[in-house]
């Protein structure tokens, strides 16, 4: 039954039972001592009531046969004494004037009083009884006479001491009620306004489930519970954000990537397919043409055999596999990529600063990502613009700078052009460039070797592309790097003729 309640209406029923508790303990101890107080204080008043009527029953004799009524009675007292024996002597009850008398207390027949104590105080014993018609009591002290050894008992009514008793009653019930009444609405409110940002979450929540993951929980306050629980919810909601929209980036990507690739290779087979109808068409008896469609082939198959390559790469790049471990003399690697770069284009100058530095990769896909460099630059710069390679360690890293006079690029093309099958030219259909995998390469082969890359470049300022990898800094290779003396710098310029 409560496990099915909410939240809220457990604490507000757990403080109501709590409150009720409480509240019930202090009635019954306010209650039980105003009741012993009353008790003493008319156990007081009948000690007092008692001597006096001692001393005038015992020393004038009984009042009930002389027609006199002993000082110190109240109106309603009810006196009576007993013989040594238990056989009643005389009894009487003090009424007031016009006033009807009061029931007589329901006495027991045998009354024992215990002997006096050894202080010295008499014999006496103190109890209470019900009115012979059971509608009130009596507080009753019986006392033994030393000499004669008769009993005299006193009962006064505590009509008063009820009356005092059911009046605190009703107060303490009402005082309860209304406690309780307040304690609940202010327990509800105070539950409320602390459970309100949990109902902020559940809405949160509600609209995340939805769809809006953008959605925080506002006005989370580190100092209370649910506030760190509020600040713990939006960190793992800012992750779930970025997981999904790298997901999202992802299956963008890869999209494209598809698109890209089919649209790439849709070209040489469509080629490959025309030489081939063309072959159909009697090509094979034509030596010119038969030459024609043969070579046709044969560079389209290349064109793709290179295209799948890039891809392959890629995709094995992606799925981490490692590549080949060993030290690298990268000026070397650089130095041989430009001196193929100047063979293949003898008419633009390019100038190569080096010194000896040392990594710990794979010496042909390094090759592979100065080469593509390069090959940009071949692709998307005028014959006659300049080429600057620098290699050198700098800062613990590694860096290879392939920097050109070209036409430059702009700030967004510069930062997506390491994406695949990105062109800042959209065009497909233009002569030069590529198919927008080779800086991807670059990238994937630079990660792969725990490195980075940049490009920087401004519209009519040409472009510098920067790649940093790990200097080879395992002991075990320490003997195979350059002498530390041996640092110098080369520089390599090839004119237009």
């Amino acid at each position: 039954m409560i496990r099915s309640l909410s939240l809220r209406a457990r604490l507000v029923l757990g403080v109501i039972v709590l409150g009720a508790a409480g509240l019930a303990i202090a009635d019954v101890a306010t209650y039980m001592s105003l009741r012993s107080f009353l008790f003493e204080r008319t156990d007081a008043s009948l000690r007092e009531s008692h001597a006096s009527i001692a001393r005038e029953v015992f020393r004038t004799g009984c009042p009930g046969t002389g027609g006199r009524v002993p000082r110190g009675t109240e109106p309603g007292d009810y006196v009576e004494v007993r013989a040594e024996d238990g056989d009643l002597v005389c009894s009487w009850q003090a009424t007031m004037v016009g006033e009807s008398a009061l029931a007589p207390p329901r006495l027991p027949t045998t009354l024992e009083v215990p002997a006096p104590d050894e202080e010295g105080e008499p014999a006496r014993r103190y109890l209470t009884v019900r009115a012979e018609d059971g509608r009130g009591r009596y507080r009753v002290r019986a006392s033994v006479e030393p000499v004669t050894g008769a009993t005299l008992i006193v009962a006064r009514s505590l009509a008063d001491v009820d009356a005092t008793l059911r009046r605190l009653v009703l107060i303490m019930l009402l005082v309860t009620v209304g406690v309780l009444g307040a304690l609940a609405a202010l327990g509800l409110w105070v539950v409320r306004l602390g459970l309100r940002p949990l109902d902020a979450i559940s809405e949160t929540a509600a609209a995340i489930a939805g769809g809006d993951l953008s959605r925080r929980v506002e006005r989370a306050e580190p100092r209370t519970e649910v506030g760190r629980l509020g600040i713990a919810l939006n960190a793992m909601l800012g992750h779930i954000e970025s997981a999904f929209k790298a997901r999202e980036a992802s299956e963008r990507r890869l999209r494209r990537f598809v698109a890209d690739a089919s649209h790439e290779l849709r070209t040489p087979l469509a080629a490959v397919r025309a030489y081939a109808e063309l072959f159909d068409r009697g090509a094979d008896r034509n030596p010119a043409d038969l030459e024609r469609a043969m070579s046709g082939i044969t560079r389209e198959s290349e064109r793709m055999s290179l295209l799948v390559d890039d891809l392959l790469l890629l995709a094995r790049l992606d799925e981490g596999r490692p590549l080949e471990r060993g030290l690298v003399e990268l000026d070397e690697v650089v130095r041989d990529a430009v001196e193929t770069s100047a063979a293949l284009e003898p008419e633009r100058p390019i100038e190569l600063e080096s010194e000896p530095v040392a990594v710990v990769g794979d010496r042909e896909r390094l090759r592979q990502i100065v080469d593509n460099l390069l090959s940009n630059v071949r692709a998307h710069t005028p014959a006659d613009a300049s080429v600057r390679v620098r290699v050198g360690a700098v800062g613990g890293e590694a860096l290879i700078e392939v920097e050109d006079s070209g036409p430059g690029m702009s700030a967004e093309a510069a930062e997506r052009v390491f994406e695949r099958f990105y062109r800042a030219d959209e065009s497909r259909s233009r002569a030069s460039g590529g198919v927008g995998l080779g800086l991807s390469i670059v990238a994937a082969v630079a990660q792969a070797h725990g490195g980075t890359v940049a490009a920087r470049s401004q519209p009519g300022e040409g472009a510098t592309f920067t790649i940093a990898l790990p200097l080879a800094d395992d002991p075990a290779l320490s003997g195979l790097l350059p002498p530390s003396g041996s640092v110098t710098a080369s520089t390599e310029t090839k004119e237009r003729p």
